[in-house]
C-alpha cells in the first residue's frame, strides 16, 4: 500500500469512529420530558426522608427502584385500570425483591440457577405482549440488582439489612407511584391520563411463542446465569455489573445490540467518573461535617436519577451515566468503598457487553447458517 493509499484510508477510519460516536451521543430532542422528571424527584423525596428519620438508609435504594420501575410499568388510562396493573407489578417485583435479597447470601450455583429461571420467564412473557415483556425485563433487572447488593451486604461488616425490610421498601416505592397517579387524576378532574412513559411500547396483544422467540429466550437466560457463575462463583468485586450489562446488550437485532452496549459503556463511564469525583468531597471529613455532606450528596443523587428519567429518550448514553452515578453515590455512601470500586465496575460493565454482543453474533451466525443449509435439505 502507497502512502497516499494510507492517507486517504485514515480519513475514512476516522469518518467511521466519529460516526459511530454521532450515534452513541445522537441526541432526540423531543425525548426530553422534565415535568415527568420532576414529578419522581417529588415522590423520591419522601422515601428519602423517610428513611433519614429512621436511619436506615440501606433501604433507599429498594424503595427508589419501586418507584422508578413502577412508574416505568405505568400503563395510563383510568386510576383503577392504572392501580390494577402497578399493583400486579408491585407484588411482582416484591416477590423478586424476597427472593434476591434472601438468597444473596447464598452459593453461586443457587444464584445461577435462580437467575436462570427468572431471566426464562421474562423472556416468554412476550408472549402476553410487548409490554409486558418491557416489564418482566424490568423486574429482571431489578432481581439482578437486588441479588447484587444483598451480595455486597452480607459481605459488609459493618451494616445488616433485613430482608422482608427489603420487601416492604421495594412495595412502597410502588404504593407511593399509585397514590402519586390516583392525585394526579382527581387533579385533573377524573379524566383518563395518557401513559407516562409513550416512548415505550403500549402493546399487550398476545403472540405465539414461535421457535426463535424460545430459542432467544433460552439463550439470554443461560448468559445470564453463565455470568452470575462467574460474577459470585469468582467472587468478582461488584461482579454483578457483569450480568447488568449482558442483559442490556443483548437485544434481537446484533446492530440495535452494538449501539445499545457502546452507549452502555459510555454511560458507565461517565457515571463511575462523576460519582468517584463526587465521592472525594466526604473523604477526609469526620462527625456533623461528614453527616451533612452524606446528606447532601443524597440529595444529589436523587437529582442525577431525576435528569435521568427525564433524559430517559432523549439519548441512552446519558441516561445511563445519570442513572449509574446516583446508583453508584447510593450504594456507597452507607458502605464506603476505595475508589478502584469503580474501575472494577467499568470493567465488568465491558466484559458485560462483549460477552452480550459475542454471544448475539455467534446465535446471528448460526441463524444465517440454519437459513442457507435449509434449502439445500429440501
Amino acid at each position: 500500500m502507497t502512502s497516499a493509499t494510507r492517507r486517504e484510508a485514515q480519513p475514512a477510519h476516522g469518518r467511521k469512529v466519529r460516526g459511530w460516536l454521532s450515534k452513541v451521543f445522537e441526541l432526540d430532542h423531543a425525548g426530553a420530558n422534565w415535568p415527568r422528571a420532576v414529578m419522581f424527584l417529588d415522590a423520591a423525596l419522601v422515601p428519602l426522608i423517610v428513611f433519614w428519620a429512621i436511619g436506615h438508609e440501606e433501604y433507599l435504594l429498594s424503595a427508589l427502584f419501586g418507584l422508578m420501575f413502577a412508574a416505568l410499568a405505568d400503563p395510563g388510562g383510568d386510576c383503577g385500570h392504572r392501580a390494577a396493573h402497578i399493583a400486579l407489578f408491585g407484588l411482582v417485583g416484591a416477590g423478586l425483591t424476597a427472593l434476591g435479597f434472601g438468597i444473596g447470601g447464598e452459593a453461586w450455583g443457587w444464584l445461577a440457577l435462580a437467575a436462570f429461571g427468572v431471566t426464562l420467564a421474562a423472556g416468554l412473557a412476550v408472549a402476553f405482549g410487548v409490554r409486558r415483556f418491557v416489564n418482566a425485563l424490568l423486574l429482571n433487572v431489578w432481581f439482578i440488582v437486588a441479588v447484587g447488593l444483598s451480595y455486597a451486604l452480607h459481605h459488609a461488616a459493618h451494616i445488616t439489612a433485613s430482608t422482608w425490610a427489603q420487601v416492604v421498601a421495594w412495595s412502597g416505592g410502588a404504593a407511593l407511584w399509585i397514590a402519586l397517579a390516583f392525585a394526579e387524576w382527581l387533579i385533573r378532574g377524573r379524566r383518563d391520563l395518557p401513559q407516562p412513559f409513550v416512548e415505550l411500547p403500549g402493546d399487550t396483544s398476545r403472540k405465539k411463542l414461535t421457535g426463535p422467540l424460545i430459542v432467544f429466550a433460552v439463550i439470554r437466560a443461560l448468559v445470564i446465569a453463565g455470568t452470575f457463575a462467574l460474577a459470585f462463583g469468582l467472587d468478582l468485586s461488584h461482579g454483578y455489573w457483569i450480568p447488568i450489562a449482558a442483559i442490556v446488550a443483548m437485544k434481537p437485532s446484533l446492530e440495535q445490540a452494538a449501539l445499545v452496549s457502546l452507549q452502555r459503556l459510555a454511560g458507565a463511564l461517565i457515571g463511575a467518573l462523576a460519582a468517584a469525583l463526587l465521592l472525594l468531597l466526604p473523604a477526609g471529613e469526620t462527625g456533623l461535617r461528614l453527616f451533612a455532606v452524606d446528606r447532601g450528596l443524597e440529595v444529589v443523587a436523587l437529582v442525577l436519577l431525576m435528569h435521568g428519567i427525564a433524559i430517559r429518550f432523549l439519548n441512552y448514553a446519558l441516561y445511563c451515566g445519570a442513572i449509574a452515578a446516583g446508583v453508584l453515590l447510593l450504594i456507597d455512601l452507607p458502605q464506603p468503598s476505595d475508589y478502584a470500586a469503580e474501575g472494577y465496575r467499568v470493567l465488568w460493565t465491558v466484559c458485560g457487553t462483549g460477552l452480550g454482543l459475542l454471544v448475539m453474533l455467534l446465535a446471528g451466525l448460526l441463524s444465517r447458517r440454519t437459513a442457507r443449509t435449509a434449502p439445500q435439505r429440501a
